[in-house]
């Protein structure tokens, strides 16, 4: 989740979006229609899921189901982890009735090492190598320095970023053997800009966004495609936080979400996969849902004093004078 530094509502693009970011078209591109009534992906030239095994945490709600749903469609064997187990087994038991045998779940906590090992492992004996690893389990806990305390922090940094680098550690040596393999991962539109509210969030999603980019750089040579997937608006449970929250969470700033909404269009989560589909078909490293995310980075690039005074802007009409 993230926000624009503008004060005013920016409008919600129609018309044909060329590439998913600030890229040149080109014949590998694909073409992404945005209109009143959502997204429409024309797919061109594309990288095939199709007989591949991919697995995608935080699958039992939101974008993970989502992107399992799609990757499944789309003919992979599809390995799906979560701490939710009800939702979870509902959704390898839909999977397995389109197509027997094709959907596997693991309850994993990806909070650790050892549990991203177990789902690896999991994965290879259940459908032999991992070709592709969407790596989109997140938490937004946690609100300023005032009110998050160490756990938020830490949680923060186990599910949003350390989770990305244990699961690559456990993959690495067989993607860069055989020349070919995928990372992906979910970071955010506050990777890129800021997320006004929560500072564990903001900072951690920073931290995904660069881990992949340099996964790209040290390993780009070797075979290994990387993508980065940086929504703004999506409505998910982390948009929209349940009465009850899970567990022990504690410390969630809900005024995150009007900030999102202020911002910009709400997606759902089937619009957003279908935009990953099409970005990792043409190996594209970032994804953007929301392409105006695209000119807001610029925007930050260009003139930062100007940005920052902007969000001081957009976080006093939201959430009111300090």
């Amino acid at each position: 989740m993230s926000s624009s530094p503008s004060d005013r509502h920016e409008p919600f693009w129609s018309g044909i979006q060329h590439g998913i970011g600030p890229f040149p078209p080109d014949a590998h591109r694909s073409e992404v229609v945005r209109h009143s009534g959502g997204i429409r992906v024309v797919q061109s030239e594309s990288m095939d899921v199709n007989g591949k095994t991919v697995v995608v945490t935080g699958a039992a709600n939101g974008i993970g189901r989502a992107l399992a749903r799609r990757f499944h469609a789309d003919g992979a064997s599809v390995v799906i982890a979560d701490r939710a187990e009800t939702p979870l087994l509902e959704l390898e038991r839909e999977l397995n009735t389109r197509r027997a045998g094709s959907a596997h779940a693991v309850l994993a906590d990806i909070s650790t090492e050892l549990g991203n090992k177990t789902l690896i492992d999991s994965a290879r004996q259940t459908f032999g190598r991992v070709h592709l690893f969407f790596a989109n389990a997140g938490v937004a806990f946690g609100m300023d320095l005032e009110h998050s305390d160490e756990s938020d922090w830490n949680a923060s940094f186990d599910i949003n970023i350390h989770a990305h680098r244990w699961a690559a550690r456990h993959l690495i040596d067989d993607w860069v053997a055989h020349g070919d393999g995928y990372f992906c991962s979910t970071a955010s539109a506050a990777g890129l800009l800021a997320q006004i509210g929560s500072a564990p969030y903001s900072v951690t999603k920073h931290a995904a966004v660069a881990f992949a980019e340099w996964l790209s750089i040290t390993y780009g040579d070797r075979g290994l495609k990387v993508s980065c997937l940086c929504p703004q608006g999506v409505n998910t449970n982390m948009l929209n936080p349940p009465d009850t929250p899970r567990d022990n969470v504690k410390n969630i700033d809900v005024r995150g979400g009007d900030v999102v909404r202020a911002a910009g269009a709400v997606l759902e989560p089937e619009e957003v996969a279908d935009v990953v589909a099409a970005a990792i078909r043409d190996e594209r490293f970032l994804i953007l849902p929301h392409p105006e995310v695209a000119m807001y980075e610029q925007n930050r690039t260009a003139d930062r004093e100007k940005w920052l005074a902007g969000m001081r802007k957009l976080q006093r009409r939201i959430f009111g004078a300090a």
